[in-house]
Parts: C-alpha cells; structure tokens; sequence
C-alpha cells in the first residue's frame, strides 16, 4: 500500500472518528472519548494540521487530552450528561415506546450509565495560586 494511499485512508477513519465522537457526545451510550482518541491517532499519523486542530479544539481537545491522561470529568460535565441521558431516556420511554418492558430496558440502561458516569472520577481544579521560581517570578 503506498503511503499517500495510507495517509487517505487514516484522513478518512479519522473525520469519521470525529464525526461519531460529536454524535457520541448527544446520544446515550455513545462513546464519545473512546472516537476521539481513535481520531488523534489517525491524523498523527496522517495531517499534523487536522491532529493540531483537533486537540487544541475548545469543545473536543479536552475529551483527547483527559483520555490520553486517564482523567476524569468535571462535575458540570457530569451533571450535564446525566441531565441529557434522563431527558433522552425518559422521552423515549414515555413517548415512542408502548411496551412495558422495553420501557423498563430503558429504565435499567440509563441507570447503569448513570452508576458509570458517578463512578469516574471528578476533576479537581487547582485554584492555589503556581509556585514562583527563584526569581520571584
């Protein structure tokens, strides 16, 4: 395989990556850190300018750099994903499902996702100010 042939195909998988990651980050149990990570990878190997946008993205470059770091989530991530789950899970239950078991399926999902999503660990940000250096500085 030539490498401008492998370069395309990385470019590829990797815009699709991104693509799934945003969806993933709407829908319940969409992985969305997981599409990201595979994303960075692909244009490090194919286009440092797409790779640089992609990390230093404001909305997504956060998601690589706490996957890459094994970080957790900040509480108002937490609450904002939980919120959307339940809104999600609770319209479709009442309005688009009739059966009562699948209904309850619903219901047990959303708790499961939930019990994850409370068991990551919470971001602390360090609001001490940096330590000087010698200089003062």
């Amino acid at each position: 395989m030539s490498s401008r042939l492998l370069r395309a195909i990385l470019l590829v998988c990797g815009t699709i990556s991104v693509a799934l990651g945003v969806i993933g980050i709407f829908l319940p149990l969409m992985p969305t850190t997981v599409f990201l990570l595979l994303a960075a990878a692909c244009y490090a190997r194919s286009s440092e300018r797409f790779y640089r946008k992609l990390v230093e993205n404001r909305w997504l470059g956060g998601y690589i750099r706490r996957g890459r770091e094994g970080g957790g989530m900040s509480r108002r991530q937490k609450a904002v994903t939980l919120a959307m789950l339940w809104a999600g899970i609770l319209a479709s239950a009442i309005w688009s499902v009739d059966a009562w078991w699948i209904r309850g399926v619903l219901v047990a999902i959303a708790v499961s996702v939930t019990i994850h999503v409370v068991r990551i660990p919470a971001l602390k940000i360090n609001l001490s100010p940096a330590p000087l250096d010698e200089h003062g500085v």
